[in-house]
């Protein structure tokens, strides 16, 4: 896969092997939900303007009641989470709401 350069909308992960391979270059933010969490929910808006506002920066979004397994293995343990990762390395992560600018801030220190 290429390297990102345009904004776009989150992508939503429906395999380990897509989550493999978008996260593998480039700068990625994987955000770890649930649609029962209130919490998600509050952070969701935050997510999607990021994906929309910043370029080079992939979001993808990992239901964890769908993705028991690969949330798991990235070692979330409560949620919302958020993993950035810089060319297939986890660089950053963040768990509960965050504020849009310190999620920006670390996407700039990746950048």
């Amino acid at each position: 896969m290429s390297s990102q350069t345009a904004a776009a909308e989150p992508v939503h992960v429906e395999s380990r092997d897509q989550f493999e391979e978008l996260t593998d270059e480039g700068i990625v933010l994987v955000d770890y939900w649930a649609d029962w969490c209130g919490p998600c929910k509050m952070l969701e808006p935050t997510v999607e303007e990021l994906a929309d506002e910043v370029e080079d920066l992939l979001v993808l979004k990992v239901d964890v009641d769908e993705h028991q397994a690969l949330a798991g293995e990235a070692g979330v343990r409560g949620i919302p989470a958020l993993q950035f990762y810089a060319d297939g390395e986890e660089a950053e992560r963040l768990v509960g709401v965050q504020e849009k600018g310190d999620l920006l801030r670390v996407v700039e220190s990746l950048q």
